[in-house]
């Protein structure tokens, strides 16, 4: 008589978290983080080469479409080449603040 192995599986346990395959903050959420704000109104070159030193990038790609789509699919975060040339295009600062603050969410859910 043949008998069939029996698997059992624990219960395991979870813990609700913001989706990680989303936008963390919308592109107009500059008072979430007013310090990420400042530094990309004032000193956009400087926000970009954070975003860039973040992801181990090139410091001059920071700001660019490249960026930003390497980023979204990285995350799995829905979207197209095409809307992120024109978030960059109409919105750069906003753009890359959303990155930053994005990038400053994932770092303290500790999925970046």
């Amino acid at each position: 008589m043949n008998s069939q192995p029996v698997i059992f599986v624990q219960p395991q346990f979870s813990v609700a978290t913001a989706q990680s395959n989303v936008w963390q903050t919308g592109l107009m959420d500059c008072c979430s983080d007013c310090g990420v704000c400042l530094c990309g109104a004032f000193c956009f070159y400087c926000l970009g080469c954070q975003v860039a030193s973040d992801m181990n990038e090139c410091c001059c790609c920071g700001g660019s479409v490249a960026m930003r789509t390497l980023y979204r699919i990285r995350y799995g975060i829905p979207g197209s080449i095409c809307s992120d040339f024109c978030t960059i295009l109409w919105c750069p600062v906003c753009a890359l603040c959303q990155i930053k603050r994005d990038i400053n969410r994932r770092k303290e859910m500790g999925i970046f």
